[in-house]
């Protein structure tokens, strides 16, 4: 294993919310309001949240009585994670005076959030350094994190619903940096099927077509690569409404000219760029 997270008691990660929210890695928090503070929380480890933002989070026209029922499910949340592992209720801080509210003392090492964050971190630094084999290591097990969409299980609030957004977002961004890693292997075998199956979740990301077409050249399958770029065309011009960005179009002249070599340096640049922007 390339990183070590820090462990429960019993061997497993305290706290996943990277899918159905879950504790000690198999204990649901039954209640779906206990379950958003509980995520809550582990977003903003160890810093408070105020009883009127909870409020503000929890619903979109907070109801009048949102304190006291916000009151009454921390108390419901102690005995969930106490029934998880006893004496985790004592992880949830109640803070007082200028910074009143809650919190909850949990280490990055027992979330798997900021466990993916790191490990994706570390994926792209060995990118960038080429260590290509040990990045699609790093990045397979931060994606193995993942065992669902965020926010399912939570009610879709606009905070909460800002929250899905960003980290399905770092979720694709991780993907396209394993299937980059993947092609500068020379590891195609299933990656075009991988890259599809993002690709019907993500259609309007460019640089998942871009990647599956770098794929098709690599094979020497010039007409797969020009089939899939004409694909990219039709969802960006159709749905999007905007022209085919440079990079698509130095893809198909690659493709076009059956220059493998040539995709990979294409997908190597655009990698490269994103590097030194993050």
């Amino acid at each position: 294993m390339l990183f070590a997270p820090l462990k429960g008691a019993d061997g497993a990660m305290l706290f996943r919310i990277l899918g159905h929210l879950r504790v000690q890695e198999e204990v649901e928090v039954p209640s779906p309001i206990r379950r958003a503070i509980l995520t809550a929380l582990l977003l903003r480890s160890g810093h408070p949240i105020g009883m009127t933002e909870l409020a503000e989070l929890l619903w979109d026209d907070p109801p009048s009585s949102a304190k006291a029922n916000i009151r009454s499910h921390f108390t419901g949340l102690r005995r969930d994670l106490d029934r998880a592992l006893p004496g985790l209720s004592h992880r949830i801080k109640t803070c007082r005076g200028t910074q009143s509210g809650y919190r909850i003392e949990a280490g990055p090492e027992e979330v798997d959030l900021p466990t993916f964050v790191r490990a994706s971190r570390q994926g792209r630094d060995c990118l960038a350094r080429g260590e290509v084999d040990r990045a699609v290591a790093v990045f397979e097990e931060a994606l193995a994190l993942w065992r669902g969409p965020f926010g399912q299980d939570l009610p879709m609030t606009r905070w909460f619903d800002a929250h899905a957004t960003g980290l399905r977002n770092g979720r694709l961004d991780t993907y396209e940096d394993l299937f980059t890693a993947l092609l500068i292997a020379g590891r195609t075998d299933m990656l075009s099927y991988r890259i599809e199956t993002i690709i019907a979740e993500a259609p309007h990301r460019q640089r998942l077509w871009e990647l599956l077409a770098a794929v098709y050249c690599v094979r020497g399958d010039s007409a797969g690569a020009l089939s899939v770029l004409q694909r990219c065309r039709t969802v960006l011009v159709e749905d999007l409404g905007i022209d085919v960005p440079p990079s698509v179009e130095a893809m198909r002249r690659a493709a076009l000219t059956w220059d493998g070599d040539e995709a990979v340096r294409l997908v190597v640049r655009t990698a490269s760029r994103r590097a030194q922007v993050s």
